[in-house]
Protein backbone atom coordinates (compact mmCIF):
# COMPACT_ATOMS: atom_id res chain seq x y z
CA UNK A 1 0.00 0.00 0.00
CA UNK A 2 2.77 2.39 0.60
CA UNK A 3 4.38 1.31 -2.51
CA UNK A 4 1.43 2.57 -4.48
CA UNK A 5 0.56 5.49 -2.54
CA UNK A 6 4.19 6.84 -3.17
CA UNK A 7 3.35 6.49 -6.93
CA UNK A 8 0.41 7.86 -7.12
CA UNK A 9 1.88 10.69 -5.54
CA UNK A 10 4.54 10.93 -7.93
CA UNK A 11 2.11 11.02 -11.00
CA UNK A 12 -0.01 13.43 -8.65
CA UNK A 13 2.96 15.72 -8.26
CA UNK A 14 3.96 16.02 -11.96
CA UNK A 15 -0.02 16.33 -13.11
CA UNK A 16 -0.25 19.18 -10.78
CA UNK A 17 3.51 20.88 -11.41
CA UNK A 18 2.13 20.71 -15.45
CA UNK A 19 -0.41 23.05 -15.05
CA UNK A 20 1.42 25.18 -12.84
CA UNK A 21 4.10 25.25 -15.26
CA UNK A 22 1.59 26.20 -17.83
CA UNK A 23 1.74 29.59 -17.74
CA UNK A 24 5.21 30.29 -18.93
CA UNK A 25 4.18 29.74 -22.79
CA UNK A 26 0.98 31.74 -22.50
CA UNK A 27 1.70 35.09 -20.77
CA UNK A 28 3.93 37.61 -21.33
CA UNK A 29 3.78 40.72 -18.53
CA UNK A 30 1.62 43.46 -19.04
CA UNK A 31 3.42 45.97 -21.43
CA UNK A 32 2.68 47.93 -24.27
CA UNK A 33 6.50 46.63 -25.06
CA UNK A 34 5.34 43.04 -24.91
CA UNK A 35 2.00 41.87 -26.79
CA UNK A 36 0.21 38.83 -26.12
CA UNK A 37 2.45 35.71 -26.99
CA UNK A 38 2.53 32.10 -26.42
CA UNK A 39 5.01 29.16 -27.45
CA UNK A 40 3.98 26.89 -30.22
CA UNK A 41 4.40 23.87 -28.11
CA UNK A 42 1.35 24.66 -26.04
CA UNK A 43 1.40 23.12 -22.05
CA UNK A 44 4.28 21.55 -22.68
CA UNK A 45 5.32 19.45 -19.09
CA UNK A 46 1.51 18.37 -19.03
CA UNK A 47 2.60 16.61 -22.19
CA UNK A 48 4.76 14.24 -19.74
CA UNK A 49 1.51 12.32 -19.00
CA UNK A 50 0.87 11.68 -22.69
CA UNK A 51 1.66 8.64 -24.37
CA UNK A 52 0.37 7.84 -27.86
CA UNK A 53 -3.26 8.80 -28.59
CA UNK A 54 -3.60 10.65 -25.83
CA UNK A 55 -5.00 14.00 -26.13
CA UNK A 56 -4.56 16.86 -24.10
CA UNK A 57 -7.37 20.24 -24.01
CA UNK A 58 -6.07 23.54 -22.44
CA UNK A 59 -8.05 26.84 -22.31
CA UNK A 60 -5.84 29.66 -20.48
CA UNK A 61 -7.22 33.14 -19.44
CA UNK A 62 -5.15 36.30 -19.59
CA UNK A 63 -5.41 39.73 -17.89
CA UNK A 64 -3.61 43.18 -17.73
CA UNK A 65 -3.88 46.60 -17.00
CA UNK A 66 -0.37 48.67 -17.85
CA UNK A 67 -0.22 52.35 -16.90
CA UNK A 68 2.95 53.15 -15.22
CA UNK A 69 5.70 54.58 -17.42
CA UNK A 70 9.02 53.90 -17.77
CA UNK A 71 12.60 55.02 -19.39
CA UNK A 72 15.04 52.77 -18.90
CA UNK A 73 14.64 51.41 -15.41
CA UNK A 74 13.03 54.54 -14.12
CA UNK A 75 9.53 55.52 -13.48
CA UNK A 76 7.60 58.54 -14.90
CA UNK A 77 5.08 59.23 -12.36
CA UNK A 78 4.21 62.46 -13.40
CA UNK A 79 2.32 60.87 -16.38
CA UNK A 80 -0.10 58.80 -13.89
CA UNK A 81 -0.06 62.28 -11.33
CA UNK A 82 -1.17 64.42 -14.79
CA UNK A 83 -3.38 62.39 -16.31
CA UNK A 84 -1.33 61.61 -19.06
CA UNK A 85 -0.61 57.76 -18.80
CA UNK A 86 -1.30 55.56 -21.65
CA UNK A 87 -3.77 52.48 -20.22
CA UNK A 88 -3.80 49.52 -21.94
CA UNK A 89 -6.42 46.33 -20.72
CA UNK A 90 -5.51 43.43 -22.36
CA UNK A 91 -8.01 40.18 -22.64
CA UNK A 92 -6.90 37.09 -24.00
CA UNK A 93 -7.94 33.34 -24.52
CA UNK A 94 -5.47 30.46 -25.67
CA UNK A 95 -7.30 27.64 -26.80
CA UNK A 96 -4.86 24.70 -27.26
CA UNK A 97 -5.06 21.17 -28.26
CA UNK A 98 -1.79 18.71 -27.22
CA UNK A 99 -1.35 15.43 -28.98
CA UNK A 100 0.76 12.25 -27.65
CA UNK A 101 2.29 10.87 -30.98
CA UNK A 102 4.41 8.89 -28.28
CA UNK A 103 4.95 8.58 -24.77
CA UNK A 104 8.10 10.80 -25.68
CA UNK A 105 6.68 13.42 -28.71
CA UNK A 106 3.78 15.44 -29.01
CA UNK A 107 2.63 17.84 -30.80
CA UNK A 108 0.04 21.12 -29.92
CA UNK A 109 -2.27 24.02 -32.10
CA UNK A 110 -2.51 27.00 -30.19
CA UNK A 111 -5.38 28.83 -31.30
CA UNK A 112 -5.54 32.45 -29.55
CA UNK A 113 -8.33 35.09 -29.32
CA UNK A 114 -7.63 38.58 -27.75
CA UNK A 115 -9.74 41.40 -26.89
CA UNK A 116 -7.96 44.62 -26.73
CA UNK A 117 -8.88 48.30 -25.14
CA UNK A 118 -6.29 51.37 -25.45
CA UNK A 119 -6.65 54.69 -23.93
CA UNK A 120 -4.35 57.88 -24.17
CA UNK A 121 -4.48 61.48 -24.48
CA UNK A 122 -1.45 61.88 -27.43
CA UNK A 123 -3.03 60.20 -29.99
CA UNK A 124 -6.14 61.85 -30.06
CA UNK A 125 -4.83 65.50 -30.42
CA UNK A 126 -3.85 66.18 -26.86
CA UNK A 127 -6.76 67.55 -26.52
CA UNK A 128 -9.05 64.98 -24.82
CA UNK A 129 -8.99 61.23 -23.81
CA UNK A 130 -10.31 58.77 -25.80
CA UNK A 131 -10.00 54.85 -26.78
CA UNK A 132 -9.11 52.64 -29.13
CA UNK A 133 -10.19 48.89 -29.40
CA UNK A 134 -9.11 45.72 -31.06
CA UNK A 135 -10.39 41.81 -31.02
CA UNK A 136 -10.42 38.39 -32.70
CA UNK A 137 -7.89 36.25 -33.65
CA UNK A 138 -4.66 36.16 -33.03
CA UNK A 139 -1.21 34.57 -34.53
CA UNK A 140 -1.82 30.47 -34.34
CA UNK A 141 0.74 28.39 -33.29
CA UNK A 142 1.86 24.96 -34.07
CA UNK A 143 4.78 23.08 -32.80
CA UNK A 144 6.08 19.63 -31.49
CA UNK A 145 8.41 18.90 -28.02
CA UNK A 146 10.44 15.67 -27.43
CA UNK A 147 10.97 14.60 -23.80
CA UNK A 148 14.67 14.03 -23.80
CA UNK A 149 14.33 11.12 -21.32
CA UNK A 150 11.83 8.58 -21.12
CA UNK A 151 9.06 10.08 -18.76
CA UNK A 152 8.36 6.15 -18.07
CA UNK A 153 11.66 5.47 -16.26
CA UNK A 154 12.32 9.10 -15.43
CA UNK A 155 9.52 10.69 -13.30
CA UNK A 156 11.48 12.24 -10.81
CA UNK A 157 13.16 14.56 -13.46
CA UNK A 158 13.16 15.48 -17.00
CA UNK A 159 13.98 17.85 -19.59
CA UNK A 160 12.18 18.51 -23.07
CA UNK A 161 13.21 20.96 -26.56
CA UNK A 162 10.66 22.30 -28.46
CA UNK A 163 10.19 23.84 -31.67
CA UNK A 164 6.91 26.07 -32.77
CA UNK A 165 6.07 27.81 -35.80
CA UNK A 166 3.54 30.96 -35.59
CA UNK A 167 1.58 32.26 -38.43
CA UNK A 168 0.47 35.04 -39.26
CA UNK A 169 -3.33 34.60 -38.94
CA UNK A 170 -4.03 37.64 -36.85
CA UNK A 171 -4.41 41.28 -38.05
CA UNK A 172 -1.60 43.36 -37.92
CA UNK A 173 -3.54 46.34 -39.43
CA UNK A 174 -6.65 46.66 -36.96
CA UNK A 175 -7.96 50.16 -37.06
CA UNK A 176 -10.27 52.69 -35.19
CA UNK A 177 -11.20 56.08 -35.22
CA UNK A 178 -8.94 58.41 -33.59
CA UNK A 179 -9.94 61.86 -33.13
CA UNK A 180 -8.87 65.29 -32.90
CA UNK A 181 -6.23 64.61 -35.99
CA UNK A 182 -7.80 64.71 -38.79
CA UNK A 183 -7.79 67.92 -41.34
CA UNK A 184 -9.31 70.84 -39.17
CA UNK A 185 -9.07 68.36 -36.32
CA UNK A 186 -11.45 66.05 -37.67
CA UNK A 187 -11.84 62.22 -36.87
CA UNK A 188 -10.01 59.74 -38.85
CA UNK A 189 -9.77 56.32 -38.92
CA UNK A 190 -6.23 54.73 -38.46
CA UNK A 191 -4.25 51.42 -37.72
CA UNK A 192 -3.83 51.41 -33.43
CA UNK A 193 -0.81 50.95 -31.44
CA UNK A 194 1.06 48.21 -31.91
CA UNK A 195 0.70 47.23 -28.32
CA UNK A 196 -3.12 45.95 -28.97
CA UNK A 197 -2.61 44.74 -32.42
CA UNK A 198 -4.05 41.27 -32.57
CA UNK A 199 -0.91 39.92 -35.02
CA UNK A 200 2.40 40.82 -35.69
CA UNK A 201 2.05 40.23 -39.93
CA UNK A 202 5.71 37.96 -39.55
CA UNK A 203 6.08 34.24 -39.95
CA UNK A 204 8.03 33.76 -36.90
CA UNK A 205 9.42 30.21 -35.22
CA UNK A 206 10.01 29.51 -32.14
CA UNK A 207 12.81 27.07 -29.79
CA UNK A 208 11.74 26.15 -25.96
CA UNK A 209 13.34 24.17 -23.39
CA UNK A 210 11.98 22.80 -20.02
CA UNK A 211 12.85 21.12 -17.30
CA UNK A 212 11.59 19.77 -13.57
CA UNK A 213 13.03 17.64 -10.84
CA UNK A 214 11.99 16.23 -7.46
CA UNK A 215 13.68 17.29 -4.63
CA UNK A 216 11.90 15.46 -2.17
CA UNK A 217 8.46 13.84 -2.56
CA UNK A 218 6.61 17.05 -1.72
CA UNK A 219 9.39 19.85 -3.02
CA UNK A 220 10.36 20.10 -7.15
CA UNK A 221 11.76 22.86 -8.74
CA UNK A 222 11.27 23.64 -12.49
CA UNK A 223 12.81 26.02 -15.06
CA UNK A 224 12.05 26.80 -18.89
CA UNK A 225 11.27 29.42 -21.51
CA UNK A 226 11.30 30.03 -24.88
CA UNK A 227 12.51 32.62 -27.70
CA UNK A 228 10.24 34.03 -31.01
CA UNK A 229 12.53 34.15 -34.07
CA UNK A 230 10.71 37.01 -36.11
CA UNK A 231 12.72 37.41 -39.40
CA UNK A 232 10.18 40.02 -41.04
CA UNK A 233 11.90 43.53 -40.31
CA UNK A 234 8.73 45.56 -40.65
CA UNK A 235 5.16 44.72 -41.87
CA UNK A 236 4.05 47.93 -43.39
CA UNK A 237 1.37 49.36 -41.25
CA UNK A 238 2.02 52.83 -40.42
CA UNK A 239 2.34 54.40 -37.16
CA UNK A 240 1.36 58.23 -37.97
CA UNK A 241 4.26 59.06 -34.73
CA UNK A 242 5.79 61.21 -37.79
CA UNK A 243 2.77 63.60 -37.57
CA UNK A 244 3.21 63.57 -33.63
CA UNK A 245 7.01 65.24 -34.40
CA UNK A 246 9.26 64.98 -37.58
CA UNK A 247 11.84 63.20 -35.55
CA UNK A 248 10.31 60.46 -35.25
CA UNK A 249 9.98 59.48 -39.53
CA UNK A 250 12.04 56.54 -38.65
CA UNK A 251 9.35 55.17 -36.65
CA UNK A 252 6.92 55.80 -38.75
CA UNK A 253 6.38 51.56 -39.42
CA UNK A 254 5.60 49.30 -37.24
CA UNK A 255 8.55 46.26 -36.65
CA UNK A 256 8.11 42.47 -36.22
CA UNK A 257 9.76 41.81 -32.96
CA UNK A 258 11.28 39.13 -31.33
CA UNK A 259 10.40 38.16 -27.94
CA UNK A 260 11.52 35.69 -24.99
CA UNK A 261 10.22 34.46 -21.52
CA UNK A 262 12.67 32.38 -18.98
CA UNK A 263 11.30 31.62 -15.58
CA UNK A 264 12.43 28.93 -12.51
CA UNK A 265 11.23 28.65 -9.25
CA UNK A 266 9.62 25.63 -6.70
CA UNK A 267 6.78 24.21 -6.56
CA UNK A 268 5.27 21.99 -3.45
CA UNK A 269 2.58 19.89 -3.03
CA UNK A 270 0.05 20.94 0.08
CA UNK A 271 -2.34 17.95 -0.76
CA UNK A 272 -3.63 15.72 -3.55
CA UNK A 273 -5.55 17.85 -4.94
CA UNK A 274 -3.66 21.36 -3.62
CA UNK A 275 0.15 22.40 -5.31
CA UNK A 276 1.82 26.10 -5.11
CA UNK A 277 4.56 27.49 -6.57
CA UNK A 278 6.74 30.66 -6.26
CA UNK A 279 9.12 31.81 -9.40
CA UNK A 280 10.64 33.85 -10.98
CA UNK A 281 10.14 35.58 -14.78
CA UNK A 282 12.09 37.42 -17.06
CA UNK A 283 10.99 38.16 -20.06
CA UNK A 284 10.23 40.95 -23.06
CA UNK A 285 10.98 42.20 -26.19
CA UNK A 286 15.25 42.97 -27.14
CA UNK A 287 16.15 45.81 -28.87
CA UNK A 288 17.40 44.33 -31.84
CA UNK A 289 16.21 40.64 -33.54
CA UNK A 290 18.43 37.47 -33.90
CA UNK A 291 17.07 37.29 -37.46
CA UNK A 292 16.77 39.74 -39.25
CA UNK A 293 17.26 43.61 -39.55
CA UNK A 294 15.49 45.42 -36.37
CA UNK A 295 14.59 49.00 -38.52
CA UNK A 296 11.17 50.28 -37.77
CA UNK A 297 8.91 51.50 -34.49
CA UNK A 298 9.09 48.80 -32.04
CA UNK A 299 9.07 49.49 -28.10
CA UNK A 300 11.87 46.85 -26.63
CA UNK A 301 11.45 46.28 -22.89
CA UNK A 302 11.90 43.47 -20.34
CA UNK A 303 10.26 42.81 -17.10
CA UNK A 304 11.62 40.65 -13.77
CA UNK A 305 8.38 39.49 -11.99
CA UNK A 306 8.28 37.11 -9.01
CA UNK A 307 5.53 34.53 -9.84
CA UNK A 308 3.42 33.04 -7.29
CA UNK A 309 0.57 30.12 -8.31
CA UNK A 310 -2.24 27.82 -7.04
CA UNK A 311 -2.87 24.52 -8.29
CA UNK A 312 -5.81 22.26 -8.36
CA UNK A 313 -6.37 19.21 -9.56
CA UNK A 314 -10.01 16.81 -9.58
CA UNK A 315 -10.03 13.66 -11.66
CA UNK A 316 -8.37 13.92 -15.40
CA UNK A 317 -9.04 18.35 -15.07
CA UNK A 318 -6.83 20.58 -13.50
CA UNK A 319 -6.82 24.35 -12.60
CA UNK A 320 -4.66 26.78 -11.99
CA UNK A 321 -3.92 30.56 -11.19
CA UNK A 322 -1.06 32.72 -11.52
CA UNK A 323 -0.67 36.44 -10.50
CA UNK A 324 3.12 37.13 -11.41
CA UNK A 325 3.87 40.72 -10.14
CA UNK A 326 6.64 43.19 -11.36
CA UNK A 327 9.71 43.84 -9.59
CA UNK A 328 11.77 45.33 -12.14
CA UNK A 329 10.70 47.21 -15.13
CA UNK A 330 13.23 48.52 -18.50
CA UNK A 331 12.53 50.24 -21.37
CA UNK A 332 15.99 50.29 -22.88
CA UNK A 333 17.15 52.86 -25.62
CA UNK A 334 15.36 51.16 -29.37
CA UNK A 335 17.51 50.98 -32.83
CA UNK A 336 15.16 54.52 -33.62
CA UNK A 337 16.07 56.25 -30.48
CA UNK A 338 19.75 55.42 -31.02
CA UNK A 339 19.12 57.13 -34.87
CA UNK A 340 17.18 59.87 -33.49
CA UNK A 341 19.86 60.70 -30.62
CA UNK A 342 22.80 60.45 -33.55
CA UNK A 343 20.85 62.45 -35.99
CA UNK A 344 19.90 65.52 -33.66
CA UNK A 345 22.46 65.06 -30.85
CA UNK A 346 20.25 65.22 -28.48
CA UNK A 347 19.41 61.93 -25.95
CA UNK A 348 16.78 60.21 -26.95
CA UNK A 349 15.09 57.45 -25.19
CA UNK A 350 11.39 56.35 -25.47
CA UNK A 351 9.25 55.28 -22.38
CA UNK A 352 6.56 52.32 -22.45
CA UNK A 353 3.86 51.19 -20.41
CA UNK A 354 4.27 48.32 -17.94
CA UNK A 355 1.67 46.49 -15.58
CA UNK A 356 2.12 46.04 -11.96
CA UNK A 357 0.61 42.98 -12.33
CA UNK A 358 -1.07 40.18 -14.49
CA UNK A 359 -4.03 37.54 -13.87
CA UNK A 360 -3.29 34.03 -15.39
CA UNK A 361 -5.98 31.48 -15.20
CA UNK A 362 -5.65 28.03 -16.81
CA UNK A 363 -8.10 24.77 -17.24
CA UNK A 364 -7.10 21.80 -18.47
CA UNK A 365 -8.70 18.29 -19.33
CA UNK A 366 -7.10 15.30 -20.32
CA UNK A 367 -8.20 12.70 -22.58
CA UNK A 368 -6.39 9.45 -22.25
CA UNK A 369 -6.63 6.97 -25.25
CA UNK A 370 -9.60 4.44 -24.67
CA UNK A 371 -7.24 1.19 -24.49
CA UNK A 372 -4.81 2.84 -21.96
CA UNK A 373 -8.07 3.81 -19.70
CA UNK A 374 -9.14 0.09 -19.84
CA UNK A 375 -5.95 -1.25 -18.99
CA UNK A 376 -5.86 1.43 -16.09
CA UNK A 377 -8.80 0.25 -15.05
CA UNK A 378 -7.74 -3.12 -14.60
CA UNK A 379 -4.21 -2.91 -12.88
CA UNK A 380 -3.87 -3.74 -8.91
CA UNK A 381 -0.95 -1.01 -8.57
CA UNK A 382 -2.60 3.20 -9.06
CA UNK A 383 -4.67 5.21 -11.35
CA UNK A 384 -5.29 8.69 -11.74
CA UNK A 385 -9.04 9.28 -11.82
Amino acid sequence: MKVIIKRFQTVLVFLILSILLSSWNIQAQGCVAIRHFSCGIGNELEANQLQAGDVLLGMNYRYFKSFRHFKGTEEEPDRVANNTEVINYSHSWDFSINYGLTNRLFASITLPLVLNERSSLYEHGREERNKTFSRGLADIRIGAGYWLLDPATHMDGNISLGLGLKLPTGNYNASDIFYNVGPEGSPQVRPVDQSIQPGDGGFGFTTSLQFYQNINSRLFVYGGGFYLFNPRETNGIRTFRETLNPILENESIMSVPDQFSVNTGFGYTVSNSLSASLGVRYEGVPVEDVIGGSEGFRRPGNVISIDPGLSIAYQNILFNLNVPVALRRERPQSVTDRETEIATGNPRNGDAAFADYLINFGISYRIPRKNKVERLESTTDYQIE
